[in-house]
């Protein structure tokens, strides 16, 4: 049986959100919509659907309080489902660590055998985080991380972040990283990085064969 792949979806998102407001009402039974909103890093709307999810699944139950407030408390129900999904969060982040530093430290040490020795990362996130770790394992610099979704610089974990490959000094080869979407970035990267030089974890899968021309993808 393959292992759960760690790749973040729609089901993963979905499931986080529940549980960060799982959480939030049971560390607070006076919580707002606003501040679950808050709390949870998304838009008030998309608070308010999910709370009437998780009261019509019978996981939260809703009390009026004066002057025209709510108390919301979680059920039995809620309670196992938040234990739950904690457990299959933690399971999930395990398996992810694991699968990803196994695979970055093999592309690193490919790069080491290759003489590729100043190695750029694509994409600011957990994978990059994992990657900049395994990173210290092998013989590698480590130039800088490529921010292109948010063009964000500063610094990355003592790593130079940046907003394009051009803000990058030289390198050698480039671990993509982008974990929300990886094959735009892989295609991107091909207009100005030979493919053999940009190095690609199999749990992002993406798919490195150009599309033939004249043949729609």
């Amino acid at each position: 049986m393959s292992e759960r792949d760690p790749t973040p979806t729609a089901v993963d998102s979905e499931a986080q959100i529940t549980l960060g407001l799982l959480n939030a009402v049971h560390d607070n039974e006076t919580l707002t919509q606003r501040t679950a909103a808050s709390q949870l890093g998304i838009a008030l709307g998309l608070t308010n659907a999910y709370l009437k999810r998780c009261i019509k699944k019978g996981l939260i139950k809703v009390q009026q309080i004066p002057p025209n407030r709510y108390a919301y408390y979680l059920t039995p129900k809620g309670f196992a489902e938040k234990s739950r999904l904690t457990a299959e969060y933690l399971s999930s982040s395990f398996t992810f660590f694991r699968r990803a530093r196994s695979q970055c430290t093999a592309l690193l040490a490919d790069s080491t055998a290759r003489g590729w020795r100043r190695i750029a990362l694509y994409g600011k996130s957990d994978l990059a985080e994992i990657a900049v770790l395994c990173s210290g394992e092998h013989d590698v610099t480590l130039v800088g991380v490529v921010d292109p979704a948010n063009g964000e610089t500063g610094e990355f974990f003592q790593c130079p972040l940046v907003g394009g490959l051009s803000d990058l000094d030289a390198y050698d080869a480039i671990l993509l990283t982008d974990l929300l979407t990886p094959q735009d970035s892989y295609d991107r990267l091909l207009a100005s990085v030979a493919a053999d030089r940009i190095l690609t974890p199999p749990m992002l899968r993406v798919t490195r064969t150009p599309v033939a021309a004249g043949v729609e993808a």
